[in-house]
């Protein structure tokens, strides 16, 4: 058994993190790892899955959903052809730290009789799951600076307009 995984914290809440790692439909604009995920995130759902590792060829997989915790993980199985010949368990978790904080982790353990002769498939994967975490964390952070943005900027026009006059009139 050989295991993968990255794990990066991140400034913004867990939610939002969940967020951008459970929207597979947005993968194609910020994932460079898993550049596309598809289908239904259910426990025993089958899932499409196209991952492109630095320097080798990408491959498309239907792996089936194990486990979903929402806000927290998604756990899938994936194999090449034939079980026992290269089996994946990947799990995408999102953990909260407090202050607004959360960690990111990704993680597999691979098995196979095929697994000693792909080293260089295996390296190339850990740099695929440290890039994608560090996607991650770029997205979920930009995304809650624009909501911060956004709030800011709402509240500070409240503050020129005053408060509404239905709520002044009810004090």
């Amino acid at each position: 058994m050989q295991t993968l995984d990255a794990s990066t914290e991140i400034d913004a809440p867990a939610e939002r993190v969940w967020q951008v790692v459970s929207d597979f439909a947005r993968y194609p604009e910020w994932n460079p790892f898993i550049v596309r995920a598809a289908g239904e995130q259910r426990p025993g759902a089958r899932l499409a899955v196209r991952i492109v590792a630095p320097g080798v060829r990408a491959v498309t997989f239907r792996p089936r959903v194990l486990d979903l915790q929402p806000g927290r993980l998604i756990r899938w199985k994936g194999r090449l052809l034939l079980p026992g010949l290269f089996d994946g368990r990947h799990a995408l978790s999102v953990d909260p730290l407090g202050d607004g904080r959360a960690r990111f982790t990704t993680h597999e353990e691979v098995t196979g009789i095929l697994l000693p002769f792909l080293g260089k498939v295996m390296k190339a994967s850990q740099e695929g799951f440290a890039q994608m975490a560090a996607a991650v964390k770029a997205r979920a952070e930009s995304l809650q600076a624009e909501a911060e943005a956004t709030q800011a900027k709402a509240e500070a026009t409240q503050a020129v307009l005053g408060e509404p006059q239905a709520e002044a009139g009810a004090a």
